[in-house]
């Protein structure tokens, strides 16, 4: 009695098991590492210097139906992308490419996030929804055409985050500059640059072009169109911080927050160097660098998080000085 007993209560464990790792396989293909992407909603109102509750809920309405909009596409793009994911050093890994989850059950979980995420947006407002809904056809159009162009690629991938910005003012009904979203475009872009400049430099380690458009970049091109979006980027924002005669920040105090800016964007370079990668102590000498995968950095790499932080703090410490009427 007491073995019948112990080998139900193992096969129940075993059930739970392999329920739980199941679970960890469906939410891993979701990607939520690249939902650090979707925080850019949150710059909206932190830009404008309107913190409070209803902001703060209006932009986790938005950070999670992006999130859920994001993962709908990632899902799409590994199951289209199924065989050529196979054969490249990370993407193997992703559950849909390992086989850890049925494609059924992943074209499933495409239909409910896209779902949930339109109409919550447009429930919410026209604007949100429109948001969504424009987000949703570019990811469409990045899929079907736009990944294999050169150029207009990585303006798709810079015009994503703007839309994401957007949806961030939408949620909470802030009114942005048109220097804040000359900044995000730029940075946008810049990361995209990055990012390809990653993967082309993967390309020619391994020998293959896993993207058909790499084989119209060059690494001086990239270079060259890098040094043109890091000057964008650094002009509009110190416009933008310059104060509210320039129609930019609410105070020209947040010129302070300009040389985390300044390190942020040069310590990302820093890490897509190939001197830094070849001295790399990790893997990513065989993955083309970190910036391939900026959401990795922002999580893994210490000096880029603490900058983040200290560029956050000193935003909240220069509201709150405006807000005691302290500084103007």
């Amino acid at each position: 009695m007491d073995s019948r007993r112990t080998s139900v209560v193992e096969k129940s464990l075993t059930t739970i098991t392999s329920s739980s790792k199941k679970s960890v396989y469906y939410l891993t293909a979701m990607r939520p590492r690249q939902w650090t992407k979707n925080l850019v909603v949150f710059a909206a109102p932190l830009f404008a210097f309107s913190i409070n509750l209803q902001s703060l809920l209006g932009s986790l309405l938005a950070f999670g139906l992006f999130c859920c909009a994001s993962s709908g596409f990632y899902l799409i793009n590994d199951i289209a992308d199924v065989k050529s994911d196979r054969q490249h050093p990370v993407k193997c890994k992703r559950p849909i490419a390992a086989g850890l989850v049925n494609n059924h059950i992943a074209t499933g979980m495409v239909l409910v996030l896209l779902a949930t995420a339109l109409i919550f947006g447009w429930l919410r407002s026209p604007q949100l929804g429109g948001a969504i809904t424009a987000y949703a056809l570019l990811q469409i159009a990045y899929n079907l055409r736009l990944k294999r162009m050169v150029i207009l690629d990585i303006g798709a991938i810079a015009t994503g985050f703007v839309l994401r910005a957007y949806a961030g003012a939408a949620a909470t009904g802030i009114v942005l500059s048109s220097w804040f979203l000359i900044c995000t475009a730029m940075l946008a872009l810049f990361l995209g640059i990055e990012k390809r400049k990653a993967e082309l430099r993967l390309a020619k380690i391994k020998g293959n072009k896993p993207r058909s458009v790499l084989k119209y970049y060059s690494l001086p091109l990239l270079c060259r169109m890098e040094n043109v979006v890091t000057t964008g980027t650094v002009v509009t924002y110190a416009l933008w911080s310059a104060g509210s005669y320039l129609h930019g920040a609410p105070t020209s105090w947040m010129l302070l927050t300009l040389p985390f800016v300044l390190y942020g964007i040069f310590r990302y370079q820093l890490l897509s160097d190939p001197q830094e990668i070849a001295s790399s102590n990790d893997n990513t000498i065989e993955e083309g660098g970190r910036s391939e995968r900026p959401e990795e950095v922002l999580l893994k790499d210490l000096p880029i998080l603490v900058t983040v932080i200290g560029w956050i703090l000193t935003c909240f410490v220069i509201l709150w000085l405006k807000n005691q009427g302290m500084i103007e």
